[in-house]
């Protein structure tokens, strides 16, 4: 299985457009073949903070995510407006 923990630095002014993005994204991820679990997370200490946790059977259905028409989508967006920093575990 892969754990990834994609944390995302958003100024205010940006923050509605990234977290609807994530949601778009959370949502399309869930229907996925080999998505064990797929969520967006809100920081209760830092407004700015934002936190994707996904599970992946393996890095053949996290391949396939990353080249959907909804992750394509919505990480273009989180890309524009965001700072994204990526924890992968592999287990």
């Amino acid at each position: 299985m892969i754990r990834l923990n994609v944390f995302i630095s958003v100024e205010d002014v940006n923050r509605a457009k990234a977290l609807d993005a994530a949601k778009e994204l959370t949502a399309a991820s869930l229907k996925e073949d080999g998505c064990i679990a797929y969520d967006v997370f809100e920081s209760a200490t830092r407004p700015n903070v934002l936190l994707i946790c996904e599970t992946w059977k393996d890095s053949e259905t996290l391949s396939c995510h990353e080249k959907g028409t909804a992750f394509i989508k919505n990480i273009a967006i989180l890309k524009e407006f965001t700072t994204i920093k990526v924890e992968k575990f592999e287990f």
